[in-house]
């Protein structure tokens, strides 16, 4: 299926690999080492901490409220950031109504036959459509997962020959979270920019100007649960991601001190977390941060994470500000937009692999 959006086209793809959750409906005894071996884990199995913690809590609306309580939150934002890379978005504004419709919506479309969601596949120089994403090539390790990749603003990158018609208000009730959760990353980047000492704003907002959403489906694997992922460790190769569990079933894990530890949403709250582009405007100050999902052995998951880019023509880089104020040389080359996602799209999804790619020579 070509794609219809204003966006430049053949910036990278991934290979067609089998339906997830079509394989997770057949019966127990097909579903055998043979079928499972190209989902199965070795050394990056699902072994984690026992430990479940509640990553810091951000209030958006004390955050952006002039008063004394601004300075507190702004102060709690700034920690956050620099030693977690993930916090959790609590009084952020979206309405209930927003958030419960693209929920509903969300899980109707996964309900859908087989055929009638494979009728959106991805075509073969993009990642828009329904299938998967970063398979690079025949031997890799896949995640027991499937996706449905948009773009979703500005309107102008919608390949809206990707959006499902059934349920037949998906289109409205995505398009209204859309612009709800651009806000609030939005006013999260301009606080980041306050904190970091960044007079124009703009500076760090830009990175919130395009938006795209993965919206993922983790079947059941009662049979492998435990030794295979719904998603690879990984950074974010974006500015900021806003993420929404759409189902009750948890399966977020970060690394931290070199454990995996799961992740327990608030109820209500985003979860937010540092991106690799962050990491590269602030030159290393905030540092994105590995994470994974993992399976439930009987119930399904589904989630929504919102990724937030700057437009294609623009550029990545330091900002001028952060390397004088630090006194330090730039740490990550400065690439333009279409560039970089060009890189991010030839690349297996594995690890920091993104960030290594963009540090300039000898940079610690």
């Amino acid at each position: 299926m070509d794609d219809t959006s204003a966006k430049p086209r053949n910036l990278g793809g991934s290979l067609p690999v089998p339906n997830v959750q079509d394989l997770a409906a057949r019966p127990a005894d097909e579903l055998t080492p043979a079928v499972l071996h190209r989902y199965l884990r070795g050394a990056d199995a699902p072994a984690l901490s026992a430990a479940t913690v509640t990553v810091p809590v951000v209030d958006l609306g004390r955050l952006l409220d002039p008063s004394s309580s601004m300075d507190i939150e702004a102060a709690s934002l700034r920690a956050a950031c620099e030693d977690w890379g993930f916090f959790q978005v609590v009084n952020h504004g979206v309405p209930d109504e927003v958030i419960h419709d693209v929920r509903e919506d969300l899980k109707a479309f996964f309900q859908l036959p087989l055929a009638e969601k494979q009728a959106l596949a991805q075509g073969p120089g993009g990642i828009e459509g329904y299938g998967q994403a970063f398979v690079v090539s025949e031997d890799q390790k896949l995640d027991w997962a499937d996706m449905l990749f948009l773009s979703t603003l500005p309107p102008e990158y919608r390949s809206l020959n990707f959006w499902p018609s059934r349920p037949a208000t998906f289109g409205g009730s995505l398009q209204r979270y859309a612009a709800e959760v651009q806000r609030v990353a939005a006013g999260l980047l301009r606080a980041m920019a306050r904190n970091l000492g960044v007079a124009d704003t703009e500076e760090m907002t830009r990175i919130a100007a395009a938006q795209g959403m993965r919206i993922n489906y983790y079947p059941p694997c009662p049979q492998a649960h435990d030794k295979v992922l719904g998603l690879s460790p990984h950074s974010d190769a974006v500015g900021l991601t806003l993420l929404l569990q759409a189902s009750p079933v948890a399966g977020l894990q970060i690394r931290r001190e070199g454990a995996w530890i799961p992740v327990e949403p608030l109820p209500g709250a985003l979860i937010a977390n540092v991106g690799d582009v962050i990491e590269v405007l602030t030159n290393g100050r905030y540092k994105s941060i590995e994470h994974r999902a993992v399976v439930n052995a009987r119930h399904e998951r589904i989630s929504v994470a919102a990724f937030h880019t700057a437009m294609f023509g623009g550029t990545y880089g330091p900002l001028e500000e952060i390397i004088v104020g630090q006194g330090e040389a730039p740490r990550y080359r400065t690439v333009g937009v279409e560039d970089y996602v060009k890189l991010v799209l030839s690349s297996k999804l594995e690890g920091k692999n993104i960030m290594d790619a963009m540090k300039i020579n000898n940079a610690p």
